[in-house]
């Protein structure tokens, strides 16, 4: 899987690249969206194959602390960037005649800036917190890496306040990018719903019928486990889940992107004949 993951994500990068038609906003995104899930991936399972066949699940608590910092920050960049595409694909669709103004390289490139930088905020607020707790040591966690969530339930304090925290580090960290895939996605509703033909609505939808899968996929999981942990302990489920958002979507994210795109299918194609 972590084959498959890496193969297809740098597939999308070198098809977008190499192709000058494929030089747009969407497919910008889309790249960085695959940088993004190499590195995201890269974090956990190289590790967890190394425990695999070493036998041992040992980790120290700095290389604990920093697996958890860029695990959150290549997972919540994945966030931003589900946003920002939902951003593109709302100018595209509700404002096609301004989208090459507005959605122009600079713009783009700031965008991933500030995805980046938020990411890295959120990130380093997360250490902070687990910085606090008592320095660990021969402590089981029950998942193939360092949960925040997890981690955060180690406090010695009353889990009360772990959960409050829980719950006011995931509202904040995923009410902003929430909220702007919703409104996205609600202008782009009452926007296709106005289109008078059929065929119209049809191929305006289907131009998000990718992204909305991935945002789905990753949401629904990623929310389920992160925020899930606060009110219950089942470490089976956790896991499970967490398999889901970190292992299973970036894997499915190109196949759910190239099936259902005819420019990036064409882009990979030229890529391997040339190649070859």
């Amino acid at each position: 899987m972590y084959l498959v993951t890496m193969l297809g994500n740098l597939l999308i990068i070198l098809a977008v690249t190499s192709d000058p038609h494929l030089h747009t906003p969407m497919y910008f995104f889309l790249s960085s969206l695959s940088l993004a899930d190499i590195r995201f991936i890269s974090t956990t399972v190289p590790k967890m194959i190394v425990d695999i066949q070493t036998h041992s699940r040992v980790i120290s608590y700095e290389c604990c602390l920093t697996q958890m910092s860029i695990f959150i920050l290549f997972g919540y960049m994945d966030c931003t960037l589900l946003t920002a595409m939902a951003y593109d694909r709302f100018l595209a669709i509700c404002q096609p005649l301004h989208y090459k103004v507005i959605m122009n390289p600079s713009l783009c490139c700031f965008l991933v800036l500030v995805s980046f930088f938020v990411s890295l905020l959120d990130s380093q607020v997360h250490n902070l917190i687990v910085l606090q707790l008592t320095c660990f040591k021969n402590v089981e966690i029950s998942n193939f890496f360092c949960d925040p969530s997890q981690l955060l339930n180690l406090a010695c304090s009353d889990t009360s306040t772990n959960n409050i925290v829980m719950y006011f580090l995931g509202a904040i960290t995923s009410f902003l990018p929430i909220t702007g895939i919703f409104f996205s996605y609600s202008k782009i509703l009452s926007s296709i719903l106005r289109v008078p033909s059929s065929d119209g609505r049809f191929k305006a939808f289907s131009t998000c019928g990718s992204h909305l899968a991935v945002v789905c996929l990753f949401y629904g999981t990623a929310l389920g486990v992160y925020l899930g942990s606060a009110v219950s302990q089942s470490p089976r489920k956790d896991a499970v889940a967490s398999v889901m958002y970190t292992v299973v979507t970036p894997m499915l994210n190109p196949f759910i992107y190239s099936l259902r795109n005819r420019d990036i299918k064409r882009a990979m194609w030229r890529f391997l004949g040339k190649t070859i």
